[in-house]
């Protein structure tokens, strides 16, 4: 065993002879430092963030394996001042300069810990995943982020506690430093080099992680096969950097041919062209025009709802009821209610609302990268239409104004700047005066028109005007009751239940107007948010994250379209393709959605499927039939799970997942692929936007 650092000068010359020298001492002191700080922080993670109610015995094994993930990151710190301090001129206890300049890194990297883990606590409240590179698509949005978190959190404190931590670090690191120093140097130079030696080597299997021909790899947190344990066992500085150079090409053009003859089959090519790649199909006008007001073709108004979350909203029996009213409306519309998200975040989920491509960008979103700025949309088939996009804030945010100005033609885009109402936080104007100022608009529109509204309210920081605490109450419950309804506080639960009362304002305000009787109105979430489920729907859903993909898709139309709930699976790129059919428009769809409301004629929606990436964990999946794939790109591990939550599963084995992985991996290479050859057909750039 190494010497314990405070070794008093005057210690017995047997023990000095044995003793390691003064540098391997402080190394170890500062290695049990760190390790003993990264495991109060991964506690604390999971006494903040235990959704699963994983007790301390299942527990362990995330702690273990976080252990060894954490003392790699340590190691390699480390092993820096073991080999260089061990150079005369930058010995640490050898002379003062040598002395700053190492205690000078340390108070660095104890800044960049304090830093991650801060970032990585924050990241994970928000979105239930572990930092990873995909952070840094924010730095585009500089001034967007660094609002909404100014507003969201008290960044004051958090700086404070941040201050506190570092400066302890700190100023423990000198401690360590000054107790070693008064130790006596070790006495035999052969015992010195063995025990450096020892520590190197000690530091490089730290490193590696296990003894075998393998390192150890973030990879295999997941093993521990529970998403929580999983990244409970991750630290930030781990799960971040693993993050990047992960991709390589951006499409593999071998696997995507391999996946062509499932995928054109699945699609409906009619005449498939496995050279060519061609997806294309061209849809004519086959359904005829439901039944309504004569005239010209319907309106349709989009809402793209934010974190509207399925299991927190009241349309699968959520205790604590916060969306009433678009329940309501669900049971008056063609309701889909088992929708998902092919990802989390609201640029992808606008990319794949209007592009039909799932977002498989693995750092930055697709939005923010200019190679692939072009790119066709179903919305352009709406020819007889006026399009509208209506959004609170700035469509700055994520390069958002790149996809829709380069590629929805003669756009109408309304954003911040636009709008009469007040800015109430870095989103924009509220919900509910959004939806006014675009009815006020509508409601003078002389032609049919495609209008897109996106909501920001559901979304820290939670503003609630003042202007409508009067009329929407606020409710204060204790906080085992908000567990109960998958809610973490009262400003989320309030804000999920202002957003059901600016959609009825909105609706109530549409009645009034001359559009409403011709307007087949759209309703689907940007994405869902993570967290537990409890019994409202199958185990895995929690701990598969699913949750964070439900959303709810109305197509809400009285008078044109008679109610329905329907249980097939959906996804959020299948919207334009069923809208269109609904309007009994002839369209081009270039993406990978299908009309829902035709493959429920076909087959009772039997063969659909939702596609699910997750670009934190590296993982692609499959929501077919009654169950979800979950599959690793790296390492290969799944799990198939009984995703179906209308019924209890069978019991046995659950079937072979080979339909439900080759499906997965069929539609990740070929939206890679489709990325980048969905370019719009030549001769459709959008013109200047009229007004």
């Amino acid at each position: 065993m190494v010497s314990v650092p405070n070794v008093p000068a005057h210690s017995h010359p047997a023990a000095r002879r044995f003793a390691a020298s003064r540098l391997v001492r402080w190394v170890l002191a500062l290695a049990l430092l760190f390790l003993a700080v990264m495991t109060l922080l991964r506690l604390a993670t999971y006494l903040c963030f235990n959704y699963e109610g994983v007790g301390a015995a299942g527990a362990w094994p995330a702690f273990v394996l976080g252990l060894r993930f954490d003392v790699r990151v340590v190691a390699s710190a480390l092993l820096a001042l073991l080999v260089l301090g061990s150079l005369r001129p930058l010995d640490p206890f050898g002379g003062r300069a040598a002395r700053r300049l190492w205690l000078g890194l340390l108070a660095l990297c104890s800044g960049v810990l304090v830093l991650l883990y801060a970032t990585d606590f924050l990241h994970f409240r928000y979105l239930n995943q572990r930092l990873s590179a995909t952070v840094l698509g924010f730095l585009g949005d500089a001034r967007i982020s660094a609002g909404m978190v100014w507003q969201s959190y008290p960044v004051l404190r958090i700086l404070a506690a941040m201050a506190v931590g570092i400066g302890g670090l700190v100023a423990a690191c000198h401690w360590l430093h000054r107790r070693v120093a008064a130790t006596e140097p070790a006495a035999s130079r052969k015992v010195r080099a063995a025990w450096f030696a020892a520590a190197v080597v000690a530091c490089v299997l730290g490193i590696w992680g296990r003894v075998a021909q393998f390192p150890l790899r973030w990879s295999d947190a997941f093993n521990l096969r529970s998403d929580a344990l999983a990244h409970l066992a991750l630290n930030p500085f781990q799960s971040f950097a693993s993050s990047f150079g992960f991709e390589g090409a951006p499409y593999d053009l071998a696997r995507v041919r391999e996946a062509y003859p499932r995928m054109s089959a699945y699609l409906g090519v009619t005449a498939p062209d496995p050279a060519r790649l061609d997806l294309v199909r061209e849809v004519p006008a086959a359904r005829p025009r439901p039944p309504g007001p004569p005239g010209g073709p319907p309106n349709v108004v989009l809402v793209i709802c934010e974190s509207f979350s399925g299991y927190k909203s009241s349309m699968w029996g959520n205790p604590l009821d916060p969306t009433p009213f678009f329940a309501a409306l669900c049971r008056e519309g063609v309701f889909f209610d088992n929708c998902f998200t092919p990802h989390v975040g609201t640029a992808r989920g606008v990319w794949a609302t209007l592009t039909g491509l799932p977002d498989t960008e693995p750092r930055e979103t697709a939005s923010r990268n200019p190679a692939l700025v072009d790119q066709h949309s179903i919305v352009n088939d709406f020819t007889a239409h006026e399009k509208l996009y209506f959004l609170g804030g700035s469509s700055s945010w994520a390069n958002i104004r790149g996809l829709l100005t380069n590629n929805l033609r003669g756009l109408r885009l309304y954003e911040e700047g636009s709008f009469t109402s007040p800015q109430i936080d870095v989103w924009g104007i509220s919900d509910k005066n959004l939806f006014l100022e675009a009815n006020e608009i509508l409601r003078r529109e002389t032609r049919p028109f495609f209008a897109v509204i996106q909501t920001a309210d559901n979304h820290r920081p939670y503003t609630i005007p003042k202007e409508d605490l009067v009329e929407f109450r606020k409710v204060s419950l204790p906080a085992e009751q908000l567990r109960r309804g998958g809610f973490e506080s009262n400003e989320e639960l309030n804000a999920f239940r202002y957003t059901d009362f600016t959609f009825r304002k909105f609706m109530e305000a549409a009645r009034q107007a001359p559009y409403f009787e011709r307007t087949i109105f759209v309703f689907i979430g940007d994405h869902g948010i993570g967290g537990d489920a409890g019994t409202m729907f199958p185990p895995a859903w929690t701990r598969q994250n699913l949750t964070c993909y439900h959303v709810p898709l109305l197509f809400y139309a009285p008078g044109w379209l008679a109610p329905r709930r329907i249980g097939a699976v959906a996804s959020q790129i299948d919207l334009l393709p069923t809208l269109a059919g609904i309007v009994g428009l002839p369209y081009r769809n270039s993406g990978l959605g299908r009309d829902l409301l035709r493959q429920q004629a076909l087959d009772g929606g039997r063969s659909n499927a939702a596609f699910i990436i997750d670009h934190n964990t590296k993982s692609v999946g499959v929501v077919h039939g009654s169950y979800f794939l979950n599959h690793r790109r790296e390492g290969g591990r799944e799990e198939l799970v009984w995703s179906d939550f209308t019924a209890p599963p069978p019991s046995g084995a659950p079937p072979a997942a080979d339909e439900h992985r080759a499906l997965a991996l069929g539609f990740f290479e070929t939206a890679r692929y489709l990325l980048r050859h969905n370019a719009k057909p030549r001769g459709t750039s959008p013109r200047e936007p009229t007004d």
